[in-house]
């Protein structure tokens, strides 16, 4: 089994966040997959920006405003 760091990338409402989370390789089937911690992060994450908690959600990854683009 290893390990390799990957960014993933969370989305609600007008704002996402890039997180940093380890990717595990295994001979399993099911490979890659995230550890519990990791994928409890991005839960913390998508939570906190579900209830514009912004602050929360900078403390765990990178935290982006989208914006509309008007053509």
């Amino acid at each position: 089994m290893s390990g390799r760091r990957h960014t993933k990338l969370v989305h609600e409402g007008q704002y996402a966040a890039e997180v940093d989370v380890d990717l595990i390789d295994a001979d399993t089937g099911w490979s890659p997959y995230l550890s519990l911690p990791d994928a409890q992060k991005l839960d913390r994450v998508r939570k906190a920006l579900r209830n514009g908690d912004v602050q929360r959600a900078s403390q765990l990854g990178r935290v982006f405003q989208l914006l509309p683009v008007k053509v």
